[in-house]
């Protein structure tokens, strides 16, 4: 019993530890356009975010029940495939956030659970109605219907506003940012933070801590939802720099629509019990809100990063898991050894990230990091004669009496 208890304890702490990832992960979700906009500064924006993060964990269960009850089988999941599918979720939230792409933490999840419990029992663990209905179709259907309602929105926006005083129109957009940015926030809280509570409620459960079948207890509740708020305060400044300025450039029209579209998709589907992914919605709105402006653009070459970074998600944190579930069958050293790589394999990324600081004082900068292929065509290719292509950086000699070489980046 002794050593269970302290299983089921590494566990919890793991759990919490990925909905912390989840938190700063995702805050751009709710935070990006607003920032990017100018509608608030960026610390009041993330402060604001969390304290709605936190009210939302506690406004429903239903995606708690979906991921506690419903996505896998309950029996014979032992405390310790629980973790390999936690060692699996934070690890891709930690890479994904590394090089600032807006992939999914509840994929990350859901992915690292089913390739952890496919190594313990087979995949006759996993009740593929659930995955299918509640998990996959929706991860399709929620950025292509976002990003509709968020073209649409956009277009009636400026439409109805064509007439107003230009700096008015503006500030009320503003506000109205403010407001969508907050539901969006409390979305959030509704959606993602339950996903920390399911998974410590099955491990619960798992370790006979809980009656199979329970909803997730008031401590988890506040736990999970402290947690992600942290997380979210902390702020995932390189995901918000890529949400807000990566994919297109917006307005405040543009930002209010694209977070009230969100915001609904996300809320109607947490009241459905769907395990969404809040980053696919708000993507898929903020690209349509980029095409729904007149003259407007999404900047594709960022997009396609984005979207294969999505198809990865599961399969990745799945494979991680499945081979932490191995390891960690081998007895207690194996759970031992698993620990210490995850926690050496996070201070890694860690100090990666250091070498290039991206904080609330340079989140806006205009000027987005080239990509690995785009840089390597660069360094090999000379520019074309009179044109400066976008990602590409060209350097215009100065008069020899003049300044210094100046650079252009476009």
């Amino acid at each position: 019993m002794e050593n269970f208890s302290l299983i089921l304890a590494i566990v919890v702490v793991t759990a919490l530890a990925f909905d912390f990832t989840n938190g700063f992960h995702d805050t751009a979700n709710a935070m990006a356009t607003t920032i990017s906009t100018g509608a608030l500064k960026p610390k009041v924006a993330v402060a604001m975010s969390a304290v709605l993060n936190l009210v939302g964990a506690f406004l429903s269960v239903e995606v708690a029940n979906t991921i506690s009850k419903g996505l896998v089988d309950e029996t014979g999941i032992r405390p310790e495939v629980i973790f390999a599918a936690l060692v699996g979720a934070i690890l891709w939230n930690l890479l994904t956030w590394l090089v600032g792409l807006p992939s999914s933490s509840s994929h990350a999840l859901m992915g690292g659970l089913i390739g952890a419990a496919i190594a313990s029992a087979g995949i006759g663990a996993v009740h593929g109605d659930v995955l299918v209905t509640k998990v996959l179709l929706p991860a399709i259907a929620a950025p292509i219907v976002a990003g509709v309602a968020a073209l649409l929105a956009t277009r009636l926006t400026y439409r109805l506003g064509r007439k107003a005083d230009g700096e008015a129109a503006k500030k009320g957009y503003r506000a109205g940012q403010i407001a969508s940015a907050g539901l969006v926030s409390l979305a959030h809280g509704t959606n993602d933070a339950q996903k920390t509570m399911g998974i410590i409620t099955l491990a619960l459960v798992a370790g006979g801590a809980l009656a199979p079948d329970s909803d997730p207890p008031t401590w988890v509740i506040l736990s999970a939802g402290l947690a992600i708020a942290l997380g979210t305060y902390l702020g995932g400044w390189r995901i918000i720099r890529t949400m807000g300025k990566g994919l297109t450039d917006l307005q405040p029209q543009q930002g209010f629509a694209a977070q009230t579209s969100a915001a609904t998709v996300i809320l109607a589907s947490s009241h459905l019990g769907f395990s969404l992914s809040t980053t696919h919605s708000v993507s898929g709105a903020v690209m349509g809100a980029g095409l729904g402006r007149k003259g407007g653009v999404v900047r594709w070459s960022t997009a396609t990063r984005m979207f294969v970074a999505w198809g990865l998600t599961l399969p990745a944190a799945a494979l991680v898991a499945a081979l932490a579930e191995y390891v960690t069958g081998l007895g207690s050293w194996g759970t031992a050894v698993v620990a210490v790589f995850l926690v050496a394999s996070s201070f890694a990324i860690w100090k990666i990230s250091r070498r290039e600081v991206v904080d609330h004082t340079n989140v806006n900068a205009d000027e987005e990091p080239a990509g690995v292929v785009t840089t390597a065509m660069a360094a090999v290719t000379p520019p074309p004669t009179g044109t400066v292509t976008e990602d590409l950086a060209v350097t215009v000699p100065a008069p020899a009496t003049g300044p210094k070489p100046t650079k252009l980046g476009v």
